[in-house]
């Protein structure tokens, strides 16, 4: 399995000034859903961090996002293992293929490809 990036979901009821906060740090936008605002690093733009109010196609917010080389792959591993799916492999509108999976210690992972 090869891990492209790994993504904390920080809950956030003030998403803008949340953000500023965050660009004092040398953080900036590179996604913004509304709902959802990713910054990354100005000086390496693989470290990121999102904002998140909620998650609009999906029953929870994530705690974090693990975008992976082959998310089919990824999903067939963890029903297999048994692990509990809380949001099914679904193609979303913004370009990404994800599921929802709660690690052992409850925490909702949201493990994604990029749909090319």
């Amino acid at each position: 399995m090869s891990v492209r990036r790994v993504v904390p979901n920080l809950q956030s009821t003030a998403l803008p000034r949340s953000a500023e906060f965050y660009e004092v740090l040398g953080f900036e936008e590179v996604m913004n859903h509304g709902w959802i605002v990713t910054l990354a690093s100005t000086e390496n733009p693989t470290a990121q961090l999102s904002l998140i109010s909620e998650d609009r196609t999906a029953p929870v917010a994530p705690d974090l996002s693990i975008e992976v080389e082959d998310v089919d792959a990824a999903y067939a591993a963890m029903r297999e293992r048994g692990a509990e799916i809380v949001h099914p492999l679904t193609d979303e509108e913004w370009g990404v293929r994800r599921f929802f999976v709660r690690d052992p210690n409850g925490r909702v992972v949201n493990v994604l490809s990029h749909r090319r």
